[in-house]
């Protein structure tokens, strides 16, 4: 078998290994800001104010939407609003610094941002909720079939 047919077996395993590494990151930057661990937010320790915005709102949006990416659990709604989040960050946070995101220290929210707009139309690849719950939908739309018929 040549090299590229068995990559292209390999790339929804790849996939989902990407999924729930970015979403379990994601995750992280929102607890270390809701919660204080990981250093707390921005390093200091602290957590965000509740409420604060946009501070608090992003890091709720980063715990959750990281959670369901990682679990692969609403995964195109979850990255299409976390990638929206990021380009809100890069935009209104980080671009009024200067251009490029090596100057503004926007990098993090950028790559986020692009990484997220990636899962939204590539999906969830492979170990997904997403999948499980598929499979059970079909169960009950065939179950639900046999007995109406």
């Amino acid at each position: 078998m040549p090299l590229t047919a068995s990559m292209d077996k390999a790339s929804p395993y790849a996939l989902g290994l990407f999924r729930i590494v970015i979403g379990f990151l994601f995750a992280c930057h929102g607890a270390s800001s809701l919660f204080g661990v990981f250093g707390g937010s921005m390093g200091t320790g602290a957590t965000v104010p509740a409420g604060t915005w946009p501070y608090w709102y992003a890091a709720a949006i980063q715990l959750v939407g990281g959670v369901l990416v990682m679990s692969g659990l609403f995964t195109r709604s979850a990255a299409l609003v976390s990638s929206g989040s990021m380009a809100y960050a890069y935009f209104v946070e980080h671009q009024a610094d200067a251009l490029l995101p090596l100057q503004n220290h926007g990098e993090p929210s950028a790559m986020y941002c692009w990484a997220f707009l990636l899962l939204v139309f590539t999906g969830p690849g492979a170990l997904a909720l997403d999948h499980v719950l598929a499979t059970l939908r079909r169960g009950r739309s065939a179950s639900d079939a046999a007995v109406t018929a």
